[in-house]
């Protein structure tokens, strides 16, 4: 059967898509025997993951266990410095083999002075698995650690450790220098890899380097891709630094717009959702990470009723830690559907994100559907294995994979009218083989190398303290005369 546009129209039955070019030609009607290969088989558009890090290590591996955001960015530091090529090939090859045929890669540098060493490596792994890849270069220039002063962050540290954070300045590359390697890193774009903007949250990035990126991206026509309200702390930290709101700051600074793609938005209120859908943002609904991160749960019913378009990220924090895109659709449409009889997000809704408004983030080129003219971007799942204890016409096919569809159900993902995966497995690299080599240079590097835990233990409880005493939210100092406003 063929889901030309899963959940608003009715499936068809056995169908032949043909294509050519990379783009759907025609679909049309065909008699499927019961011994023909793709009986029980059903065709879907491929999937989008609109929010990523594309960390071939899974974070727990090594030490960086599920807790508060602010905590657990701290332990990130522990990753080994492993090749970029292999980390990015593993995760791109473990998002196809659960039906992803596009990401946005929201790219965490390991060494800032080889970003652009980096970012050619994630191009080659993008061509080698053959998913599209959106590549976001990180820019980021205040707030290291904690939201607010690091001076009362050291009040929290053993004396002997102070030094460990450093001076705010020393950490951060000047921001035109990091808008320089955006030109740099496009040099290696080719049909599957692009290039956008990536400030990478507001309370990480200061208010003129917002602006230099909106004037950039206004006048290049990149899209920009952005943390916002993930977090409870980031919510009280914006509300005392920016008393007139920080989404209509970013307004005012030319931020807002169709080019741009907010991640997560937990902690959005209605006026801000409703600007944000009058400027045509997209948002991304990362929902297995709010839950393993203590974020929340992000207010997609106040999205729908805004009118703002959102797709749906696995954020590298797949709720089993599998990279199962297929099993998080079920999980968001789990979360997310309405409860009491309340309707939000029908499957409709839900597969649009999937399929269409997420893949805007990535790409646009109309992708989504499987329709005439469309990109030739197909999943084809075994229903039959999913059915196989169902009785004759007892439940809708939709129903059926919205209860149990995961990644082990995929048996075929085309990209651009070419296999990627085959059987369940990537056809264009081998990732069983990849995974191992990863995982050998990980563990040689901890094991040449290995991480002062103890430091790293001693930042993370600093860290809960400063935010328990509310330092986030203190008003930040007046600022001297004739140096300007406070943002």
């Amino acid at each position: 059967m063929c889901f030309a546009r899963p959940g608003a129209a009715a499936a068809l039955g056995a169908t032949e898509i043909a294509f050519a070019d990379g783009r759907i030609t025609a679909l049309a009607p065909v008699v499927a025997g019961k011994d023909d290969p793709a009986a029980g088989l059903a065709a879907l558009p491929a999937l989008a993951n609109a929010h990523d890090h594309g960390r071939g290590l899974r974070t727990v591996s090594f030490g960086a266990r599920d807790d508060t955001l602010e905590t657990w960015i701290a332990a990130l530091a522990l990753e080994p410095r492993v090749d970029p090529y292999l980390r990015a090939a593993v995760a791109f090859a473990r998002m196809a083999e659960s039906g992803v045929c596009a990401t946005n890669h929201c790219h965490n540098t390991q060494d800032p002075a080889h970003l652009v060493d980096e970012a050619r490596a994630v191009a080659k792994a993008a061509r080698d698995v053959g998913i599209r890849v959106a590549f976001a270069v990180p820019l980021m220039d205040r707030n290291p650690f904690v939201y607010g002063d690091l001076a009362r962050l050291r009040e929290f540290l053993p004396p002997d450790r102070t030094g460990l954070v450093g001076s705010a300045d020393a950490r951060f590359r000047p921001a035109r220098e990091a808008l320089a390697a955006v030109d740099a890193i496009a040099e290696f774009e080719h049909e599957l890899f692009a290039v956008q903007y990536c400030p990478v949250g507001p309370q990480w990035v200061r208010d003129e380097t917002l602006a230099e990126v909106a004037r950039a991206s206004a006048e290049t026509g990149r899209r920009v891709h952005m943390h916002l309200f993930e977090t409870e702390r980031q919510r009280r930290w914006a509300d005392a630094a920016y008393p007139g709101g920080l989404v209509r700051r970013l307004d005012e600074i030319g931020l807002l717009s169709p080019r741009l793609t907010i991640a997560h938005g937990v902690w959005l209120r209605d006026d801000e959702c409703a600007l944000l859908a009058e400027r045509g943002v997209v948002a991304s609904v990362n929902a297995s990470s709010n839950l393993r991160l203590r974020s929340g749960h992000a207010p997609v019913a106040r999205f729908v009723g805004a009118g703002i378009r959102f797709g749906i990220g696995l954020d590298g924090m797949a709720f089993d830690d599998d990279e199962d895109m297929l099993r998080e659709l079920r999980l968001m449409f789990a979360l997310h559907r309405g409860f009491g009889g309340i309707e939000t997000l029908d499957p409709a809704l839900l597969f649009r994100a999937a399929c269409v408004d997420g893949r805007r983030t990535v790409v646009a080129d109309g992708g989504g559907e499987l329709v005439s003219g469309a990109p030739a971007d197909i999943m084809l799942l075994d229903f039959q294995a999913m059915a196989e204890d169902s009785m004759d016409g007892a439940i809708s096919p939709l129903d059926l994979m919205l209860t149990r569809m995961a990644k082990g159900h995929l048996r075929k993902l085309i990209v651009a009218g070419r296999a990627v995966v085959l059987e369940g497995r990537a056809v264009g690299v081998d990732r069983p083989a990849l995974e191992s080599a990863l995982l050998e240079e990980a563990r040689a590097r901890w094991r040449d190398s290995p991480p002062r835990l103890e430091d790293t233990a001693a930042i993370q409880s600093a860290i809960r303290r400063f935010y328990e005493c509310g330092c986030h939210a203190e008003m930040p100092p007046a600022p001297a005369k004739g140096r300007g406003k406070t943002p």
